[in-house]
Parts: C-alpha cells; structure tokens; sequence
C-alpha cells in the first residue's frame, strides 16, 4: 500500500547533501505551493474556470512565482492563467528556481501538456506540501484504506480484504448495476457501505456522444479532449501512446456511472495494476504466489519450489527522492528470507538514476533493497535455474512498454 511522503527534516543517506536543504532553499517551498494550488484547482473548479477570490494557497502561489520570477529578472506570470499555461510549457528544470539536485528531473512538468491536468509528479509534490505543513495530516486513501482494514478484521476476513482491494485495482469503474450487484456479493459483506462511500456518481462532462470511455490499458475513465481525442490519467498509459477505448459506456442505458475517487485511484488502483502485472510474470514462472497477504502487509508473498520466501512491495512513484524518503522495513509477518520494494521498469527508464536518488534519500535505519520488476523477474528465475528443487524456465521474460 501506499505511504504520504515522509517529513522533510528526515536526512538524505548521503554526505554532501541533507533533506533540511529541502526546507531552506527557496525554490522547494514555492515548487511545493504552486503543486498544492494546481490540485486545489482541478479538484474545485477546473484549471480553465478561475474566479476571484482565489483560495489561500492558490493566491499564495501565484504571489510567489512573481516574485520568483522577478527576482530573477525575468518576466512574471500576469495572472493566474498564464502561470497555468507555464506549468503545462516549461518543464520544472527551467523555472528560476533555486533546487537541490534530485528535486527534478528532465522534462518534469507539473501539468499535462495535452489536457492541463495535473500530472502524478504534481500530485506528490503536493502531498509533500500537505505533510510538511501538516505533518499529522491523514490522507483520505489511508483512512479508507484502515477502515476496510478494520472492518474485514473485526469480521474476522481477511479473504473480504483481498477481494475488496481486488475491486478497486481491477474495477475503478461501475454502473449502476454493477454497483447493485456488488452488494450480492456476501464475501465483501464487511465493506459494502465503504464501497458505497468511495465510488461516487461521474457526471456527464465525461461523456462525448453520450457515451464514457474506458481505458482499455488501465480501466479508468478516459477524460474528452478537443478535437475528438481521449486522455489518461495514469503517467504509465500516456507514454505508451494514445488510449485504448477498452469500453464505451452508455450513459442512457446504464444509467448513474460510478468511478473510485482520485485518492485511491492514484494510491491504490495505480500501484495496484503494478502489482497484478508482477503477481502474472511470477506466477508465469511457476512460483506460488499471494496477494496482499497478512491483510495487506505487504503486496506479494512468493513461495519458491524450495519453500524460499519473498515479501515484495510495489511502489509506484514517479519521484524516487520522495519514494526514498517513505522507505521503511517490510513488515516481519508473514514470515519471510528476502525483501524487496519493486518500482515499474518505466519510472527508471525515464528518469535516469532513479535507484541512486532513492537510496541517497532512504532513511538510514531503512535499508530497503530497490528493484525494477524487470530485475525482481530476472532474479527469481535465476533463483529457479539454481536452486536444487527449482525447474529452469525458459520462456521469454516480459518486458514493460
């Protein structure tokens, strides 16, 4: 499951260079602000609907980037829109800020430059700005995320857990029957008012010619754009090309159509399609494997021919100093030999040095082992090869687009 980055005050595993240089640099606070604001915006009103009076921290953005700006002799955003406008243009690199190494990488924008969305990089510099202003905030993915938790224990069901975060990795979209059916379902019994709660309506601006669109990569409802196009939330499908129509939904005939909301979309069904993918490859290569064991002590128990045991967490981060910072132990239960936090292949593949950036911002006490899922594939299918009960597999390993 996915962790809040950690406090800034925390220090980097590294002699030259310390998380406190995070807090002090002017640039960090303001690139965090403008973060906070641009999430603030596209969850109340829209990035292309914009009334005064701003909210605090939306004012507060944009007062600072002009004097950033100005500062730096350079000319300021006029208004709010066009400061929008440069968070879609000009990647974070160029901004005439003062950063530390590893706060950015190339290319780095903190809105899509097709839908002016914000992009997940956007959404965990916000949550570094929530959790250092606030550092007893609680988001609402992990308030949900324990009451299921709860609720499914004190029922004494772990299989009710399983099968409920099963649902909201799988199935982030549902129609009014759907929904309705879900509730004949008797093993999610313990959750079925917290489904309720977290699926809310969708409404009609999502539709073009009546209809909503789902992702066929990664089965979230696809945004309508200008000019006939679709756009995905998720960093992964968007790199991979236009979206897939997996299904068109009508709205006439289904009637009130439900999507999980964003918190969990990005905590849990993001991470999540990552897990399921690894949890297919290993059990490809003939290993036994459980998901979200322990209620969710971590993501993926795998059990070896040998009886040999991995736990392997999934993250799914598109910062590695922020992912670094959240590192801690792999819980002891269920029993395990070797732990591994796995990052999908993509996020090294686009951000050169991701691994190195991680373990210089890792805890100290954390010593969390970093693999892409490529290399914890590689890994276990050289495990097969030599171990003495293993049987050597030799069908072409995936790879991720």
């Amino acid at each position: 499951m996915e962790t809040v980055p950690a406090s800034p005050l925390a220090t980097f595993d590294s002699s030259t260079e310390t998380l406190d240089a995070w807090a002090a640099h002017d640039g960090v606070p303001l690139l965090a602000t403008v973060a906070r604001a641009l999430c603030v915006l596209d969850h109340t009103t829209g990035l292309d609907a914009f009334c005064l009076p701003y909210p605090p921290v939306v004012q507060l953005a944009l007062d600072r980037a002009v004097v950033a700006w100005l500062r730096s002799g350079l000319r300021p955003p006029a208004s709010l829109a066009e400061l929008v406008q440069r968070c879609a243009d000009i990647p974070l690199e160029d901004w005439p800020l003062s950063l530390p190494s590893d706060a950015v990488g190339p290319d780095d924008v903190l809105l899509d430059p097709y839908s002016h969305r914000p992009t997940q990089l956007c959404h965990e510099w916000s949550e570094w700005e929530r959790s250092a202003s606030d550092p007893a905030v609680r988001h609402r993915d992990q308030q949900v995320m324990r009451t299921a938790l709860d609720r499914c224990r004190s029922h004494g069901e772990e299989d009710a857990y399983t099968e409920f975060r099963s649902l909201l990795v799988r199935r982030p979209v549902l129609t009014a029957q759907e929904l309705f059916a879900l509730h004949g379902d008797f093993t999610l019994e313990p959750v079925w008012e917290l489904i309720d709660l977290i699926y809310p309506e969708v409404p009609l601006s999502w539709t073009r010619d009546g209809c909503y669109a789902v992702c066929g990569r990664c089965g979230t409802l696809l945004t309508p754009l200008a000019g006939g196009e679709w756009w995905c939330e998720r960093d992964r499908c968007r790199r991979q090309g236009d979206p897939p129509v997996g299904r068109l939904v009508e709205a006439a005939h289904a009637g009130t159509v439900y999507q999980l909301e964003r918190p969990l979309r990005r905590h849990v069904t993001g991470p999540g399609l990552a897990e399921v993918e690894l949890e297919d490859r290993l059990t490809d290569l003939g290993l036994d494997v459980t998901m979200w064991p322990g209620f969710d002590a971590y993501d993926l128990l795998v059990v070896f021919p040998d009886g040999h045991r991995w736990a392997v967490d999934v993250k799914d981060w598109a910062h590695p100093a922020f992912l670094g910072r959240a590192a801690r132990p792999v819980r002891p239960e269920p029993p395990y030999d070797e732990a591994f936090w796995v990052v999908p292949v993509y996020r090294v593949r686009e951000r050169p040095g991701y691994q190195q950036a991680f373990q210089r911002a890792r805890p100290a006490d954390a010593a969390v082992r970093l693999l892409t899922d490529d290399e914890l594939t590689r890994a276990a299918r050289q495990r097969l090869a030599e171990s003495p009960r293993g049987t050597r597999v030799d069908s072409q390993e995936g790879t991720d687009a």
